[in-house]
């Protein structure tokens, strides 16, 4: 039996968990695995109900769990909290750290039935299969932040980005195993003409690269790359970066498949794996099943690659989500004018009736 953490989280993270929940149990008892799914609060429910968006006991359940299933965190509601009872950053980023995970995927694989949903030109999009591995618990996110008053009035805010040698090493690492298993190309991006801490991440990337002589290596300045996403995103296998500049490529790189809702994304290097999908609690969209469940249901799928090693399982679920695209059901993010869309639990249902039908 394997146990699975399961965090709704705020917003439509309940809505789109449910799903990617049922999908899995689907999944399972077509294949004969047996999950134990073990619900806990993050986040702003979590503040709500105990006055901490990491609660001890949800911390404590997912390091007992051979993965956790999250759904989304924040919201306007909580964003007048002080910063560490934020559940982004005392909650999400206080449970990324506390499980050791410093490495995030998110594969942005356009399906060609979502070739025309991408505001970008289908001869532009048509064939993408990228892969960003971003540094999770180094950089802005992580480093020294203050304020201090001025003489003259007003304050100075900083943030402080700083890298060490080791984290630049196990996340490029990572990112050249990850390239071997796909198209041998590994893009390092960063702002060496310009940050230190970019520089020294150019030269660990680099050296790290010596050990994979069969491996691509190029380096790119982020503002290079984030236009080249949009003018050729066909030329990316695995783009490895610092906390900060992939998050914001991630996100931009997500349009290329339709939707941030086609997104989903694996949190890893700890001994438990978190996945969530990559956009957020949309709380104006909460309660009302029009939420897209895919990027949910692809991380349950990645949950079952890396985590629980069920490869064919895995495929499954990415077999029938392509195909219920195929069949032109599309969520209202995704909604073709003219055509009227599936609710969230209407697009798992068909989800659910692919994975049945296969032999």
């Amino acid at each position: 039996m394997y146990q699975i953490a399961v965090l709704p989280g705020d917003g439509i993270g309940p809505e789109i968990i449910a799903q990617a929940v049922r999908i899995l149990k689907s999944v399972g008892q077509k294949y004969h695995r047996e999950f134990k799914f073990n619900e806990a609060l993050v986040g702003g429910a979590a503040c709500d109900a105990t006055g901490h968006p990491l609660p001890g006991e949800t911390l404590e359940l997912c390091r007992n769990s051979d993965a956790v299933l999250l759904g989304a965190v924040g919201g306007p509601r909580w964003d007048k909290l002080p910063v560490h009872l934020r559940p982004e950053a005392g909650g999400l980023l206080s449970l990324r750290k506390e499980l050791g995970l410093y490495v995030n995927l998110r594969p942005v694989k356009v399906f060609p039935a979502l070739a025309e949903a991408s505001p970008l030109k289908p001869e532009v999009v048509t064939g993408v299969d990228l892969l960003v591995v971003r540094e999770l618990t180094g950089g802005l996110y992580f480093g020294k932040k203050y304020r201090e008053s001025l003489p003259g009035g007003g304050i100075r805010a900083v943030d402080t980005l700083e890298y060490t040698t080791a984290e630049i090493e196990r996340i490029a690492r990572f990112a050249f195993e990850q390239a071997g298993r796909r198209r041998q190309k590994v893009t390092s991006v960063d702002k060496a003409n310009i940050l230190e801490s970019s520089r020294h991440w150019r030269e660990v990337v680099t050296a790290a690269g010596r050990e994979y002589p069969e491996i691509e290596l190029e380096h790119m300045y982020v503002d290079n790359c984030a236009m080249q996403l949009v003018k050729n995103p066909r030329q990316f296998d695995v783009l490895v970066t610092e906390n900060l500049f992939g998050d914001i490529l991630s996100d931009q790189a997500s349009v290329l498949a339709g939707s941030l809702g086609m997104l989903p994304s694996a949190s890893l290097g700890g001994s438990t794996g978190l996945y969530e999908p990559a956009h957020g609690s949309a709380p104006d969209l909460a309660g009302r099943q029009t939420a897209n469940p895919i990027a949910a249901v692809l991380s349950g799928a990645m949950l079952l690659r890396y985590s629980l090693d069920l490869k064919d399982e895995a495929d499954c679920i990415e077999r029938a989500v392509a195909r219920v695209l195929d069949l032109g059901a599309r969520t209202a993010d995704l909604a073709e004018e003219g055509k009227a869309p599936v609710n969230t639990i209407q697009m798992s249902d068909r989800i659910i009736e692919q994975i049945a039908r296969e032999s």
